[in-house]
């Protein structure tokens, strides 16, 4: 166990040592191997943001109920009844023609336009909030509400929030897509180096394989040599991530001002980067093994 240990700090200080010695080759690797990692673990950023902020600005589930102009008080009274007595139906308020005209005009300025108006043009209505905010039942009770007699229209006013949760859904499959094939990349750019590598020491290979040393020996300094160029790609993923965000709040400031908000993209968690690193690690580590691997098998056949 002691000969295992020594034997790991050894090729550990050699592993670092090689790659000190080539600084070009070796940031050209991990430039490569952060910006494969960077793209997918980036969108997955942002759409961690975007669906922080929805969480914030989502509402009740509700349907706005629009009646006929034609509709009078009974017949309202009606659509009421049918509206508090349907299942998962938490809470009906009616909102009267005039109250609407009121609302409108001190809300949006338009006092003077609402009185040059000849006849109240917006009709009754009634606004339902749901017991639940699952879309299967408003879309039931949206057909629902869509029958009853005088009912003109029916507008959900939650779709957009159902739609970017949609959204939110698709674009966290088309991360793991993407991250499939970069990850994929990322092991064949590290087996691509190693092979180099395992190239310009195919003597050193052979003289150990000569004396009897094991196929885990040899594999040792090049499994050292992929996963710490996997960390050291890890770590330059987290930094073009963090610069990219660090640019994006910088314009996203002055929009949010706009709007009278505070957002800001906010920087992976340090499990997400934990994640991340050890990642990396693994794929570079998986790289090099399939690299000597590969070479071992060759040899072997000869």
């Amino acid at each position: 166990m002691r000969v295992w240990l020594q034997h790991h700090r050894l090729s550990l200080a050699q592993t670092t040592a090689r790659l000190a010695r080539s600084p070009f080759a070796t940031t050209l690797n991990v430039l490569a191997i952060g910006v494969a990692l960077a793209l997918p673990f980036g969108v997955y950023c942002l759409l961690a943001n975007l669906e922080s902020l929805s969480r914030k600005v989502s509402v009740d589930p509700q349907l706005t109920v629009f009646l006929a102009r034609d509709a009078g008080r009974a017949d309202a009274a009606v659509v009421e009844g049918r509206l508090k007595s349907a299942r998962g139906v938490r809470n009906v308020r009616f909102i009267s023609r005039d109250a609407a005209l009121a609302d409108l005009g001190h809300a949006g300025g338009m006092d003077e336009v609402i009185a040059s108006l000849p006849q109240n043009p917006l009709p009754d209505a009634f606004v339902v909030t749901l017991s639940t905010s699952d879309p299967a039942l408003a879309d039931r009770l949206e057909l629902e509400f869509k029958n009853l007699s005088k009912v003109a229209f029916v507008q959900a006013d939650s779709a957009w929030v159902r739609r970017l949760d949609a959204l939110l859904r698709l674009g966290r499959t088309g991360v793991v897509l993407l991250a499939g094939l970069l990850a994929i990349a990322l092991v064949a750019v590290t087996f691509n180096t190693i092979r180099l590598q395992i190239l310009t020491q195919r003597e050193e290979i052979e003289l150990c394989r000569l004396i009897g040393a094991t196929h885990a020996y040899i594999r040792r300094p090049f499994l050292h040599l992929g996963s710490l160029l996997g960390l050291l790609g890890g770590f330059a993923a987290l930094a073009i991530v963090a610069a990219g965000l660090a640019f994006l709040n910088r314009d996203l400031g002055t929009l949010a001002q706009l709007y009278g908000t505070d957002f800001r993209l906010s920087l992976p968690s340090p499990r997400e980067m934990g994640s991340v690193l050890g990642a990396a690690a693994a794929l570079g580590w998986l790289g090099a093994y399939l690299s000597v691997s590969r070479h071992l098998l060759e040899v072997g056949r000869k």
